[in-house]
């Protein structure tokens, strides 16, 4: 008699198919059979990046180091009681050390390539580098100020913030969950936007497996002689994983499209080029001082002509999808957290361009703007509203 039969004690995984089986027959849910549903824990992928790219938006409205560190804690402390615990969702520290590096290598350039900054406050003196006449403008050594230092690091900051803002979506949204919510017109640019942004948590999860199998080994992990000896797996990982993805692209029959006639995709193409020219035309009004009148409506008229051509390109994909992410009250509120942020910010740049941008000459201390401070503070929402995944 085989494992498996009647009569035969079987194994675990033997006794959840049979449970789930038999829920399948009665229509109940059983514990531990795979549903295919995902949790109601799970929160819709595309309400944490509209959050994370909100915050975004408003970290490039300021460059106070007080609001920028408190935009880049709250993020930090949403990922840190939010995320899940599966591999892509351990790229956040990776984006943290690039953030930080580009912080350090924007000060760095300050001071060995000079600021258009003025400054009294003399720091070092470096050796100057005499340069042709017509690389003017440019120097390389010469008086470092601390004012120019200071402008530095404040730009620096803002970008970094950016950058852990961007970690964040990487590290709370799932990527295929994200990919299978996307329009069928854009499947095929959301597939190339997945992989591209699932390179680094992929690439992070491969250096520490094979870190952790060194050290396992007694090899040295560590310094520029561990790293090249851990490079070559990585990439040779990075090409199998190319290649199987490839292959399940095909076997899924990547690319295929359905047969429409002519006159629906040139309609198609139609509306869609120009509800992009709209959108480009009416962000330019609202931007600009003299076309506040047609900006609002040119822009409205041209996301509605770009959606319409979307969802008329999406008759060409012959995709369906299997149990979509529900968009509800929770993925609201935590879309509109973010959007709050942005919006007050870029409302407190205009009302007090002051406090949300420190002068540097002269050099004076920031202060932390008491409503800003508190608009920020609502990036926390999500952390209070949005359970956690389970493991």
């Amino acid at each position: 008699m085989r494992p498996g039969e009647p009569g035969q004690p079987c194994g675990s995984g033997h006794v959840v198919s049979a449970r789930a089986r038999t829920a399948v027959a009665t229509g109940r849910t059983v514990p531990g059979a795979p549903s295919g549903r995902p949790s109601r824990a799970a929160l819709h992928p595309g309400a944490w990046w509209l959050w994370a790219v909100s915050l975004g938006v408003a970290a490039t409205r300021t460059t106070n180091p007080l609001l920028l560190c408190l935009l880049i804690s709250a993020s930090a402390y949403v990922v840190a009681v939010r995320r899940s615990p599966a591999p892509w969702a351990r790229s956040y520290p990776a984006f943290v050390r690039l953030a930080l590096a580009v912080l350090l290598v924007r000060v760095l350039f300050a001071v060995a390539l000079g600021s258009p900054v003025p400054g009294t406050h003399t720091l070092l003196t470096l050796p100057e580098v005499p340069l042709p006449h017509w690389a003017q403008g440019i120097r390389l050594g010469g008086r470092v100020t601390a004012e120019a230092v200071v402008f530095a690091a404040y730009d620096g900051l803002k970008l970094a913030a950016l950058l852990v803002c961007v970690g964040a979506a990487n590290a709370l949204a799932s990527p295929t969950r994200l990919l299978k919510s996307l329009p069928g017109a854009l499947y095929e640019t959301g597939v190339a936007v997945v992989v591209a942004l699932t390179f680094a948590p992929h690439l992070v999860a491969d250096v520490r497996r094979l870190r952790a199998a060194r050290r396992l080994r007694g090899r040295p992990d560590r310094g520029v002689r561990g790293l090249l000896q851990v490079g070559l797996p990585v990439l040779e990982g990075a090409l199998e994983r190319s290649v199987a993805l490839a292959a399940a692209m095909e076997a899924r029959g990547y690319g295929r499209t359905a047969e429409v006639p002519a006159r629906v995709r040139r309609t198609t193409a139609a509306l869609t080029l120009g509800g992009l020219l709209g959108v480009c035309a009416g962000t330019y009004g609202l931007l600009t001082a003299a076309g506040g009148a047609y900006g609002l409506p040119v822009l409205l008229a041209g996301v509605a002509a770009a959606l319409t051509g979307l969802r008329l390109g999406g008759r060409r994909s012959l995709r369906t999808r299997y149990r979509p992410d529900p968009w509800g009250a929770r993925a609201w509120l935590v879309t509109g957290s973010g959007a709050a942020v942005a919006g007050l910010l870029t409302l407190a740049s205009v009302r007090d361009p002051r406090a949300l941008h420190p002068g540097v000459v002269p050099l004076v201390a920031p202060t932390l703007p008491l409503w800003p401070a508190v608009a920020v503070l609502l990036a926390l929402l999500p952390a209070f509203v949005v359970p956690r995944e389970p493991s």
